[in-house]
């Protein structure tokens, strides 16, 4: 059977009387309503509201927030004197959008202010008492923290006693102890029914501002930039989006194809982002803009960015867009060395039993500004949190992590807590840090926390399905319906459909390990539905098998002014008609691979002319297919024992109508191959894949080793038990199950 990613599926559970009265009050087509139900979304009020959120009411700020006024007539007051006003940011794109807002939002309205963002390389997170005194220095009257600040109690301790005045807004998880400051501005100290709550750095750097040029009669002058840089930082911070959020999100969405930012102008241009719709889409952000002013925060330095979305200059806004896309081809560069090693890291452990349920990584020059991303690309990987580390002195370690939804980050690093010299997050996502001889025990309390927490079922990668759908389903009506429940995101993911019995009817590798595809269905009146889709990052899977139940997004194509709804799938698993087709196919898997995971390592032996023969195998195994003096060439004693591989290559031209053999071709690895499976003496069979460069692997059914080679001088044992020949082996045999 051809391997497919192991997933586990979950389905929502119908709501037959949710679903009638949504699509009856909102005309939507009951695919659509049971997306919403899925949602917590049950009644017609309900769905109109999520429809159009702009209806509902809107809670003011000034009581959600009682510290708010406090802080605006502290603001007021530093902008009509002229005092001096700090803004210390941070450098992921909440902490960097945060702090351009704020610093267009209080220069337009007069302010006398600058910023600072700590070093990620020499620094870290957050407000450090190198920064209070930097500030200090500068004559600083009044200290705004933006995205961080909540847990700073020693730095904001040293601000007041220098005599400045401080403002903390942040998002994140309140501690024990609240730093000293004038005001302390968190959606994490609300009610969190609230529709504020939710609200990402950004968000509280937007009411703050937007709150302040009210207060100040100037609100309508600037409302547009500061959502739109709202809207950036909101989405790139994956903040939930629901609530406020949601309602300010679609307008600005709106708003981006047309910024009055020339920083978000530049780029928009420099990612290639179609602006021909009527609103950009949270994947443009996600997918496109995010990566890029991420990518400088990273590797590189923040003030690029900061300047990007400050300036009015379109000209200096490209050069700072430029630097973000040769940085963010760097960090994509980097991430993929990274992500290699730490695979080849995980490759080594024995992931099957259940021991280990949380991939705790550890290795030197991995750069610790790009981790973070590949913890999250391991966790779509193997379905398990994962910690990954590197080496951030000769003394310290530094790491990130991710987890999974039954598995609690931030609680996990406070079952750690007495390894750490300092740590924290939140439930999907953390960062730590500690000394190098602690990790030992980091990993011993990390594994137990996790087997507290986690079953083996698990740690396999999670798939949720909204509903079941046919490919007939799919077109225009139904991709707009889906579309108008946009923004996606935490809260309010994309749906995900699932269809079954669905032909692979073609499928080919492209760019970076994607697969292109054409899906077919039998439809109920016996006609076919075609469709065709993407899989992204799956091409250690190709060839995929024919017969598949297949999950999948909407999405829409366009090229060469040719508009099409495809599929982006997301999940496969093997059909019952697909698993019954591919049952003799899986004998040969178990047969060529598991059976080969016992047998012995061949010893050398010199071949004696004029037949060549298989070094020795174990006496349990079975044996060597006998090679006629008539078929085989003259050979001479080589020092290396081999059987000779152009021979095999000569057979597979000559031998295609003989009893038992199949030929095909496949890619693998982004190049082309050609296999046959022969039938050998008994009921042995023989595998024999080529590649573009003559080279020909010849596998008898049973053995750890094979033989590779395009000549006689330079065939080689090899062990097929290793893992890049084992996924050769397993998409040969899918390829020949498909010819």
């Amino acid at each position: 059977m051809a391997p497919l990613p192991s997933q586990r599926w979950q389905t929502y559970g119908p709501q037959p009387e949710a679903v009638t009265a949504i699509s009856d009050a909102t005309k939507l087509l009951p695919l659509v309503a049971q997306v919403l139900a899925n949602r917590d979304i049950i009644t017609a009020e309900a769905a109109s509201t999520f429809l159009e959120p702009e209806t509902e009411p809107l809670e003011d700020p000034l009581e959600v927030f009682p510290p708010l006024a406090e802080s605006l007539d502290v603001l007021e007051t530093a902008i009509t004197n002229g005092d001096k006003i700090a803004i210390c940011g941070d450098y992921d794109a909440d902490g960097m959008t945060s702090t351009a807002l704020l610093l267009r939002a209080l220069r337009y309205l007069g302010g006398n202010v600058d910023y600072a963002i700590p070093s990620r390389m020499n620094e870290g997170y957050g407000i450090n008492d190198r920064i209070v005194e930097d500030f200090h220095a500068d004559g600083v009257r009044l200290l705004i923290t933006v995205d961080n600040g909540i847990a700073a109690v020693e730095p904001i301790a040293l601000a007041r006693k220098l005599g400045i005045n401080v403002i903390i807004t942040d998002h994140h998880e309140l501690p024990e102890v609240l730093p000293p400051a004038n005001a302390i501005l968190n959606p994490k100290q609300i009610p969190q029914d609230s529709g504020y709550a939710g609200m990402a750095g950004v968000g509280m750097a937007y009411i703050v501002a937007t709150s302040l040029a009210a207060q100040m009669g100037r609100l309508d002058e600037f409302t547009n930039p500061l959502l739109e840089l709202f809207t950036l930082g909101t989405i790139a911070d994956m903040a939930p989006l629901v609530g406020i959020n949601r309602r300010w999100l679609k307008r600005g969405l709106a708003r981006l194809p047309q910024s009055q930012i020339p920083g978000i102008q530049a780029l928009i241009e420099a990612s290639g982002v179609n602006t021909s719709n009527k609103s950009l889409k949270p994947d443009d952000i996600g997918f496109r803009l995010g990566p890029r002013i991420n990518a400088i925060g990273r590797i590189g330095d923040p003030e690029v960015i900061i300047e990007l979305l400050i300036t009015d200059d379109l000209e200096v806004a490209r050069e700072k867009a430029e630097v973000c896309e040769a940085t963010n081809q760097e960090r994509r560069r980097l991430c993929e060395e990274i992500e290699a090693e730490a695979i080849a890291q995980c490759e080594q452990l024995d992931l099957s039993t259940g021991h280990t349920r949380a991939l705790l990584l550890l290795k030197a020059n991995w750069h610790h500004g790009v981790i973070g991303i590949v913890a999250s690309r391991l966790v779509e990987r193997y379905g398990m949190p994962v910690f990954i580390s590197t080496y951030e002195d000769r003394d310290h370690i530094r790491g990130s992590a991710r987890g999974i939804p039954e598995f609690d980050v931030f609680e996990a690093l406070q079952h750690c807590d007495e390894v750490f010299e300092k740590y924290g997050g939140h439930k999907a996502a953390g960062g730590f840090s500690l000394k190098i001889e602690n990790f030992e025990r980091f990993q011993q309390l990390l594994q137990e926390f996790a087997k507290q927490q986690l079953e083996p079922e698990h740690l396999k990668p999670l798939v949720k399905l909204d509903s079941e759908a046919n490919l007939s389903d799919i077109g225009f009506e139904l991709y707009e319906q889906i579309d108008g429940l946009n923004p996606w995101g935490i809260g309010n993911t994309e749906p995900v459909f699932w269809s079954r019995n669905v032909e692979v009817k073609e499928q080919r590798i492209v760019g970076q390990g994607h697969i292109k595809l054409k899906l077919s269905q039998e439809d109920v009146d016996g006609g076919q539905t075609d469709i065709g889709g993407i899989v992204w990052r799956w091409g250690d899977y190709y060839p995929l098998p024919r017969q598949v139940d297949v999950a999948y997004k909407l999405k829409e194509n366009t090229w060469k002014n040719d508009t099409k709804i495809e599929v982006e799938v997301v999940g496969m698993r093997h059909s019952a008609a697909g698993q019954a087709e591919l049952g003799s196919q899986q004998d040969m898997v178990k047969q060529i691979l598991a059976n080969a995971r016992g047998a012995q390592e061949m010893q050398a032996q010199a071949l004696k002319p004029p037949v060549p023969k298989f070094p020795p195998i174990p006496k349990t195994g079975p044996r060597p297919a006998k090679v006629s003096e008539a078929s085989a060439p003259p050979l001479t004693p080589q020092p290396v024992p081999a059987v000779v591989a152009q021979h095999y290559a000569e057979k597979v031209d000559v031998d295609l109508s003989g009893a038992g053999s199949q030929k095909a071709a496949f890619e693998f690895g982004d190049r082309p191959y050609s296999c046959q499976l022969k039938a050998l003496e008994g009921d042995r069979k023989e595998l024999l894949i080529r590649n573009d460069r003559g080279e020909v692997l010849a596998i008898e059914q049973g053995q750890a080793n094979g033989l590779l080679g395009k000549s006689r001088e330079e065939a080689k044992i090899v062990d097929v038990r290793r893992p890049r020949f084992k996924e050769l082996i397993k998409s040969a045999l899918a390829a020949l199950e498909q010819s």
